[in-house]
């Protein structure tokens, strides 16, 4: 792969950007590269899996180079292209395995795209977010299903029609961001959430993560119809049986 590196520690696998000459911007090269890693790892024997950029920055946005390139491209090509970014995001959203952004420095427009799209997002203190696809007439149209989701209709078309940066508190605060680590502790409390993630059951992990985002598509008594089913699936499952033999066992120790 070109633009990216892919690696696996264990039950850890990890996704980075490396494009560091251009803050790690995304072209079309960039995201099939980073489709292609998410299915390999979905395949892989991990238990999570990690998205961090190469350098100072997570991920500035689109490669502006690319895209000026492409100007006067039909518009199939267009389509074509946004299309491998949607696949980046269902990628994520469908695999059964939690997906964390690290994200130090700036997460900008289809960087912070992406960092949205993950299911866990870890921030560094000085951490930057932005969606300024406006400031230069374009639309942040790939994100906005899950931004207005994350943080609300409000916040969300705040953020995208003003492009106004996000410090990494704001970010927490609004909902954005899972969690934000000071700079000397963001390497090992990053890796700690991961390896908590990582000790999790599967079975659990990718049940959990399949019905939450189910519950996108139903209404109330539906979602409650759904996880009726999900808990009583869960109940039948090695990872169930032994998680409760090992509970009860403690309890009896402890009497």
């Amino acid at each position: 792969m070109r633009n990216i590196r892919m690696t696996a520690d264990g039950p850890i696998g990890r996704i980075t950007l490396a494009r560091p000459e251009k803050k790690n911007a995304l072209d079309r090269v960039t995201a099939d590269e980073l489709a292609e890693a998410l299915f390999a790892l979905s395949e892989a024997p991990v238990r999570v899996v990690a998205i961090d950029g190469d350098g100072p920055d997570f991920c500035a946005g689109a490669d502006l180079s690319a895209l000026e390139e492409m100007l006067d491209a039909p518009r199939q090509q267009h389509i074509d292209d946004a299309k491998a970014l949607a696949h980046v995001f269902h990628t994520i959203r469908r695999m059964e395995k939690p997906v964390v952004a690290l994200v130090k420095g700036r997460a900008y427009a289809g960087g912070a795209g992406l960092a949205t799209a993950c299911d866990i997002v870890l921030a560094h203190e000085e951490a930057r977010f932005a969606y300024p696809e406006v400031t230069i007439g374009f639309v942040p149209a790939m994100v906005m299903t899950m931004l207005r989701r994350s943080v609300g209709e409000k916040i969300a078309f705040d953020l995208i029609s003003t492009g106004r940066i996000l410090s990494a508190d704001e970010a927490k605060a609004i909902g954005l961001v899972s969690r934000v680590f000071a700079a000397r502790e963001f390497d090992q409390l990053s890796l700690s959430v991961l390896n908590q993630l990582a000790d999790a059951a599967p079975s659990a992990i990718a049940a959990t993560k399949t019905l939450f985002y189910k519950l996108d598509t139903l209404g109330f008594l539906d979602g409650i119809s759904a996880g009726i089913v999900a808990n009583a699936d869960a109940r039948s499952t090695p990872a169930f049986r032994e998680g409760v033999k090992r509970f009860t066992s403690r309890k009896k120790d402890k009497s």
